[in-house]
């Protein structure tokens, strides 16, 4: 007997200020990732479907956006204009190191 299934992650990756497109109020949105990904005996193995949204904390409007979307929107929250964190890493120093 082979148990398989599917199992989803939700990861909320930041909190921007955007004006609300339904109630048109400048509230806080969260920018969420949600991740499903195929288990068998209940052990996750590949994700198959990725979607991410963004919600209105004010009135609970979600709204999709696409994974290019969702990038521009971290990048700008996170104060980049346009690259990447892992490009942006800035190496320190050793301080055992003579």
């Amino acid at each position: 007997m082979i148990i398989f299934g599917t199992k989803g992650y939700l990861y909320q990756l930041a909190i921007l200020t955007l004006v609300c497109g339904r109630c048109g109020n400048p509230s806080a949105h969260t920018l969420k990732k949600r991740v499903t990904k195929f288990t068998l005996f209940f052990v996750p193995l590949f994700a198959f479907s990725t979607k991410y949204a963004t919600q209105c904390t004010f009135c609970g409007a979600e709204q999709q956006v696409t994974k290019e979307q969702a990038d521009q929107l971290l990048a700008q929250s996170t104060g980049q204009a346009g690259g990447s964190p892992a490009h942006n890493r800035t190496e320190q120093q050793n301080p055992y190191q003579r």
